[in-house]
């Protein structure tokens, strides 16, 4: 079977059922493993925003779905010309890949009959579930099953390391500048890593934040005021250097915000812990390496318990 990734997660899932060397086409973005954007055709294509802020890619991203315009460019004769048997892409997130109905338009006009199976997980469970799902397309039902099971085996394992302990409250922040607070799957990482998922909705600051429900824009005062034990900076396009820098600019760069006296960023509480996470790898696609993820953060909200995240994968920034 010959197949297409429209986003990084399903080149993730992919791979991980062994299916690499049947792979023909990704998106620019596909960085993991290296070899997938190494020796495959691109056939999704996007701004480089390397040398843009934060507040200017939110501004980017704004002024380009106000005014209908797409954030990725689909090359649909290179497409067509790898001539797939199935592509993979998502409707969760426009911000993050192209809407599978632009696909289809693009095949139907081209016509290329191949299948398009569209993800759209909201939870950890649901991303499981994708993971048997991509197999069963794929024809590799058993592989997909096997892998699933390993995952949740290793769930069981931070499950058993962190039963009985109290579970920190946790502010995961997507974005910085204006903050965002990490919806979908991530309070399931948080809740899987034994912590508490807090300012998870925007202007309801205290509430538990909301496993499946998308990322809202927040202000500072609601994450302050939901009083997390610890934040963490896991910025949506980020590997953990990027997720430095956005945790940085958070704790000292943001003017106005009330807070602590020479401490104008996040929360007001003295001392609170400040960590950025790498969230491109293990947080904010929703691929096997979620669980990654949940390991990294146990190491952090545990860490008498767990043992220490792999190196690049966290850092502690105050």
């Amino acid at each position: 079977m010959r197949l297409v990734s429209l986003l990084p997660s399903a080149t993730e899932i992919i791979y991980a059922l062994g299916l690499g060397d049947d792979l023909a086409g990704v998106t620019f973005e596909c960085d993991e493993p290296p070899a997938a954007r190494a020796d495959k055709a691109i056939v999704v294509g996007g701004l480089d925003t390397s040398g843009m802020t934060p507040g200017d890619i939110d501004r980017y991203v704004r002024s380009q779905l106000e005014s209908g315009q797409d954030l990725y460019t689909l090359h649909a004769r290179a497409l067509a010309e790898l001539a797939p048997d199935l592509i993979v892409t998502q409707d969760l997130c426009r911000v993050c890949a192209i809407p599978s109905g632009h696909v289809s338009d693009a095949l139907d006009y081209l016509g290329c009959h191949a299948d398009v199976l569209t993800l759209d997980p909201h939870t950890l469970e649901e991303v499981l579930d994708s993971i048997l799902l991509v197999g069963r397309r794929a024809l590799v039902a058993d592989r997909a099953e096997r892998v699933v099971a390993g995952l949740r085996d290793r769930l069981a394992r931070v499950a058993a390391a962190v039963a009985g302990r109290r579970p920190p409250a946790v502010a995961v922040l997507e974005w910085v500048d204006p903050p965002f607070t990490a919806g979908h799957w991530v309070p399931d990482l948080v809740t899987a890593a034994g912590g508490r998922a807090v300012a998870g909705l925007a202007g309801l600051a205290g509430l538990a934040g909301l496993a499946g429900s998308a990322s809202v824009q927040a202000d500072w005062a609601d994450i302050e005021a939901a009083a997390p034990d610890l934040v963490v900076v896991a910025p949506c396009g980020y590997h953990l250097a990027g997720a430095i820098e956005q945790a940085d600019y958070a704790v000292r760069a943001l003017p106005g915000v009330p807070g602590v006296p020479g401490v104008p960023g996040v929360p007001g509480v003295p001392g609170v812990p400040v960590w950025a996470i790498d969230a491109d790898g293990i947080v904010v696609r929703p691929g096997p390496r979620l669980v990654n993820g949940v390991e990294a953060l146990a190491s952090i909200l545990h860490p008498e318990a767990v043992p220490a995240a792999p190196p690049g994968t966290v850092h502690r920034v105050r």
